[in-house]
């Protein structure tokens, strides 16, 4: 596949904040994404009165987790009508469609399952989902033609900055690593990607926070002990999967339950921080 990739975005309010309608060249699918606020504008897309999937997000923890609710309709517009009125936490909704009006009802719950799995594998959000749907029986071709929907569907919610569904990719033989050293020893390992810090499986961190330990690092470290990232090994957390972080130093103070800077905690294995390893040669 080419690197390269055309994604058109069109404002149709005139406004970075209001709705956008998202295209991928040589792709049958559109999204619709916009703010709570423009709900009445919305709801009057014709893509509103057509099968599709949907996410709603909110922020309803202090904690950095976004909340997310995924759903399906055949057509969305009753679903998400009902979710407007029922449904307090989310601030913003994203919803898919066919431009050709060619995904039926097994499509949607198929796109539905894939993306609560995948949000549930991440471990980056709190789903609101209070089941998790199956997936339906569906033919070889339809399922290899809503694999490819649903890649371009990722491709779109990376565009929109929506990552709870993203898993870390294996780290490259060239990717450089950093550590970060506890008690006298190398405790955690990870490294720098697109979407932020990566710390590896096996990490390991201190049970105890100390006193200074910020609200939102505590909260965020609970957080990550509820969904099973942090495992309890008696004297210590350890990272149960690769995990994703939205940046450095808050990889960091997770892993050492304290407040730290990410740019001069973690070091490569010239014993060089992260903020050194990034300057550029004179």
């Amino acid at each position: 596949m080419s690197s390269d990739l055309s994604i058109h975005m069109f404002l149709p309010s005139g406004t970075a904040e209001g709705i956008k309608i998202l295209e991928i060249s040589n792709w049958v699918g559109r999204a619709v994404a916009g703010p709570r606020s423009r709900f009445d504008e919305l709801r009057r897309r014709p893509e509103f009165a057509r099968t599709g999937v949907y996410v709603l997000t909110g922020q309803a923890d202090p904690n950095g987790f976004p909340t997310v609710y995924v759903g399906e309709g055949d057509p969305v517009a009753n679903r998400l009508i009902s979710h407007y009125k029922q449904k307090d936490f989310w601030s913003a909704l994203v919803f898919f469609s066919s431009k050709d009006d060619n995904l039926n009802k097994a499509h949607v719950q198929y796109l539905e399952a894939r993306l609560v799995n995948l949000a549930k594998e991440a471990k980056r959000c709190v789903l609101d989902n209070s089941n998790v749907p199956q997936l339906p029986s569906i033919s070889e071709m339809d399922t290899a033609m809503l694999r490819s929907f649903l890649d371009q569907m990722l491709l779109v919610f990376g565009v929109l900055g929506m990552s709870v569904f993203q898993k870390p990719a294996a780290v490259s033989p060239s990717a450089r690593l950093f550590h970060i050293e506890a008690r006298g020893r190398r405790t955690a390992i990870g490294y720098e990607v697109d979407g932020g810090f990566v710390v590896r499986a096996g990490s390991e961190s201190p049970k105890e926070s100390v006193p200074s330990t910020p609200d939102y690092i505590v909260k965020l470290r609970e957080t990550l002990l509820v969904q099973g990232v942090f495992v309890d090994e008696k004297d210590h957390y350890k990272l149960s999967q690769d995990y994703t972080f939205t940046s450095p130093s808050s990889a960091a103070a997770a892993l050492l339950a304290c407040s730290a800077n990410g740019r001069t905690k973690w070091k490569d294995e010239k014993e060089r921080t992260l903020k050194c390893s990034r300057r550029r040669p004179s």
